[in-house]
């Protein structure tokens, strides 16, 4: 069997491989999976086993043209954040930075301190990105920051400059001098109320595919990988991006084992951004990293309470949770795993989400909104294992696209979203394909989704 492009997504425990045909009729062959062995000094180890896997479930020798990635092994695309002001530059560093597809492991604003830079190179991050200034602004905070950061000698940890562009020559100087590899991009915060995250989100991707086939365990990618190499969550975010270009605005919701992803791809409303405190980017990822279904279920059932979970799923919530696994094996482990994925979902969509905001002047009360307008939404987007495979997944996903009960959230009212599904699990692998082949990728994700 001949597939045009094979696919891998390389997570941190399984490598998964996609087939697929294009042409006039694209069409999803069918996926391997095997574990990931990144940890065993080799990623084309478990890319082969995952082949084998594919050729096992379709019966035949799999013969391709090109294999594209994502990746999140070995902790995804770890990124450290350095900017001015945080309700500033360094938020938009941070969004540019999680809509590429980056794990944030260090977030600092203002001139670093001892302690901070003993921390950055305790994490020595897969790259650093630095900030600070609109455009002939601020200037010497990014330059200390810049020269202590090169004074740590992590040469082997590439960095971004994306502040005021009149320090980019010294910034760039002071790498070079330093042996540090070194990029620049635009400003992503060039004015005041203007964000500018575009360029930099490009540039974290290209960085990242640049250093990826260095990392312990992936020096051997290319000999298998012929095409681009992204971080899975930033290929979703790709996804997302091709899809809102067909359908309009949208929200992306991925509930996996350690983590929660929202993608949103939305303009907004006009009249919303009249009233807004502070500008937010046009495609925005948030990831909570406490709500993941079985790395953090425990946080999530003290969270709702086990007494309540007694009364409301009918179960005795400790015994289940005494042996609760990654994938529900019993109707008491589903009951609870839904209701798990259903806190998840409502409480990162609570904190994605804009929300209204009063103030009291002399002259009366005045409406000003903060966080990402999500009114115009016209699609909640199912992806994921939790979302794509639970056998109650409509009802809770309606349940959460229906969660603006009180009005004050900036997000459709009750009923007026549309439900989507993932259903071949492909997003990741899609957004991928989209760098090369969007026509494609569109088709594929539309009939994976029933549009």
């Amino acid at each position: 069997m001949h597939a045009d492009v094979l696919i891998a997504e390389i997570g941190s425990t399984t490598t998964l491989m996609n087939a697929f045909l294009l042409g006039d009729e694209p069409r999803y062959l069918g996926q391997g999976m095997a574990p990931t062995t990144v940890l065993e000094g080799d990623v084309r180890m478990g890319l082969s086993r995952a082949l084998e896997d594919l050729e096992t479930r379709l019966g035949d020798k799999v013969s391709y043209d090109k294999m594209l990635a994502t990746s999140s092994a070995a902790g995804g695309l770890r990124m450290s954040v350095h900017g001015l002001v945080y309700d500033m530059t360094v938020r938009a560093a941070e969004a540019a930075a999680l809509g590429a597809g980056g794990v944030i492991r260090q977030v600092t604003g203002g001139k670093m301190n001892r302690y901070d830079l003993l921390d950055l190179k305790a994490l020595h991050p897969n790259l650093i990105l630095i900030a600070g200034g609109t455009d002939y602004g601020e200037r010497e905070t990014a330059l200390y920051n810049s020269e202590q950061i090169a004074a740590l000698g992590m040469q082997d940890v590439p960095v971004l400059y994306a502040g005021n562009v009149q320090n980019q020559n010294t910034v760039k100087a002071i790498f070079q001098a330093a042996g540090i590899p070194v990029f620049l991009t635009a400003n992503v915060y060039p004015r005041l109320d203007e964000l500018n995250i575009e360029p930099c989100r490009k540039m974290i991707q290209k960085i990242f595919e640049q250093h990826i086939v260095r990392a312990p365990g992936m020096e051997g990618i290319r000999d298998m990988v012929t095409g681009p190499i992204l971080p899975t969550p930033g290929a979703v975010m790709e996804a997302a991006r091709l899809l809102y270009d067909e359908i309009g605005d949208l929200v992306v919701l991925d509930i996996g084992g350690a983590t929660t992803d929202v993608h949103s791809v939305s303009e907004g409303s006009p009249e919303i951004a009249a009233m807004a405190t502070r500008p937010e980017p046009f495609n925005k990822r948030t990831v909570e990293g406490d709500l993941g279904l079985y790395v953090n279920a425990r946080h999530l059932v003290d969270a709702i309470g086990p007494e309540e979970l007694d009364r409301e799923l009918g179960i005795d919530t400790e015994e289940v949770m005494a042996r609760y696994a990654p994938i529900p094996g019993t109707d008491e482990q589903f009951k609870l795993t839904e209701r798990l994925c259903l806190e998840a979902g409502k409480t990162a969509l609570q904190r994605h989400a804009g929300h209204y905001r009063y103030i009291y002047l002399p002259e009366g009360r005045k409406t000003l909104t903060e966080g990402k307008d999500l009114s115009q939404v016209k699609y909640v987007v199912g992806t994921g294992g939790a979302l794509t495979r639970l056998p109650h997944r409509e009802s809770l996903l309606r349940q959460m696209a229906d969660m603006n009960t009180s009005g004050t959230m900036l997000y459709p009212k009750p009923g007026e979203a549309r439900l989507l599904f993932d259903d071949d699990y492909i997003m990741a692998s899609l957004g991928v394909m989209s760098k090369a082949y969007p026509k494609e990728a569109l088709t594929l994700m539309k009939r994976s989704m029933g549009l």
